[in-house]
């Protein structure tokens, strides 16, 4: 009986995360969110809920990426969330995702004007590209993880 429950994923994943590079993250998904309205501004086509979501999307990224880059950093608890986290990577995935939804879903609602299902619906989708790359850069990291 060597099976984790979601709670025990989820702590796991958190555990992972709390080594991200949050800062860069954050500078990241700033600048991004601020040249998409600037470029959209001189464009004649500005979008404030698409250029937050761009930087929700980036922050998360590299937010994500960034925890499991370097397995071997951290303490022992971090250490062993990070490898559970390259050895599982599709269910790691799914919590940064979360995440995003979850960031996504209030900027939607309020800056798209697409209502309560709308939103949803957007937010899940864009929580569903974060899965998908964060997932895909997450397995080619693989080789990264102790072979414990």
């Amino acid at each position: 009986m060597n099976e984790l429950t979601r709670r025990d994923e989820m702590s796991l994943a958190g555990a992972a995360l709390r080594g991200a590079p949050w800062k860069a993250a954050a500078v990241t998904g700033g600048a991004v969110a601020t040249a998409s309205l600037l470029l959209g501004l001189i464009t004649g086509t500005a979008d404030l809920a698409w250029a937050l979501g761009a930087g929700v999307t980036l922050f998360t990224l590299i937010a994500a990426i960034g925890a499991i880059s370097k397995p071997d950093s951290g303490d022992r608890v971090t250490r062993q969330a990070r490898n559970w986290s390259l050895r599982h990577p599709w269910r790691f995935a799914l919590y940064p995702a979360a995440g995003a939804a979850i960031l996504m879903y209030p900027i939607e609602l309020v800056l798209d004007g697409d209502g309560v299902f709308g939103a949803a619906w957007d937010a899940v989708w864009g929580g569903a590209w974060i899965y998908l790359l964060t997932a895909i850069v997450a397995t080619a990291m693989r080789g990264r993880a102790a072979k414990n």
